[in-house]
């Protein structure tokens, strides 16, 4: 099958668990929760995306025909010289990536010598070979994968509480504000819920602090 990808980029991984790791990002094209386009947001099931994930026309985007192409334009992006300590991170996010990363081009990933990680609604289930699942649930959507190794939360969401997710089988919980003109009151409405709810971490978007991608 061929890939579709909006840009492929180096940076600091901003959020979660993983924050301030160098990773290259695979940001696939598409999403089943929203369209991309403005003037479909009112009726997209997840309305407050801040993302452009619509087209392949980023850095390094565009089609893809097999996952051994797209496996060594992600690694061309990976510092020529690093540490052989340092092994390369991988960051497949979107959009939603799921509706593209399959278990060929997880394959060819590894194979390429990436740790792979996945930023996902969660609504599809992740192909074997990702070594590293962070859900990012939203409301009125149904959730496929029920456990990983990060749950992370925008907060508030109407109809997506935390208490709904606290159940599930993840090894760190995160609420991260919700961007927009209340990101500062969203800002302390997540501390001070993690303060009272000690197995929520609270994850900022130390990318769009420090005015990085």
């Amino acid at each position: 099958m061929a890939y579709f990808v909006k840009e492929i980029f180096y940076s600091l991984q901003g959020e979660g668990a993983q924050t301030g790791r160098p990773a290259v990002f695979c940001r696939f094209a598409g999403c089943n929760l929203w369209s991309g386009r403005e003037g479909g947001r009112p009726k997209a099931i997840c309305g407050f995306c801040d993302t452009d994930f619509l087209g392949t026309d980023g850095p390094g985007g565009g089609r893809y025909d097999t996952p051994e192409e797209l496996a060594r334009a992600a690694r061309a992006a990976w510092p020529l010289f690093s540490s052989h300590r340092a092994r390369p991170f991988l960051v497949c996010t979107g959009g939603e990536p799921l509706l593209q990363l399959d278990e060929n081009l997880a394959a060819a990933f590894h194979e390429a010598g990436f740790e792979i990680a996945v930023e996902t609604n969660g609504t599809l289930p992740a192909p074997r070979g990702v070594d590293w699942v962070c859900v990012s649930p939203k409301a009125n959507a149904e959730l496929a994968l029920r456990s990983g190794d990060e749950l992370k939360l925008v907060f508030p969401q109407e109809g997506a509480g935390p208490e709904r997710y606290e159940s599930l089988d993840f090894r760190h919980f995160f609420l991260q504000p919700m961007d927009g003109p209340e990101q500062e009151a969203n800002t302390r409405l997540a501390l001070e819920y993690c303060l009272r709810h000690p197995q929520w971490r609270l994850s900022l978007q130390t990318h769009k602090i420090l005015g990085i991608r």
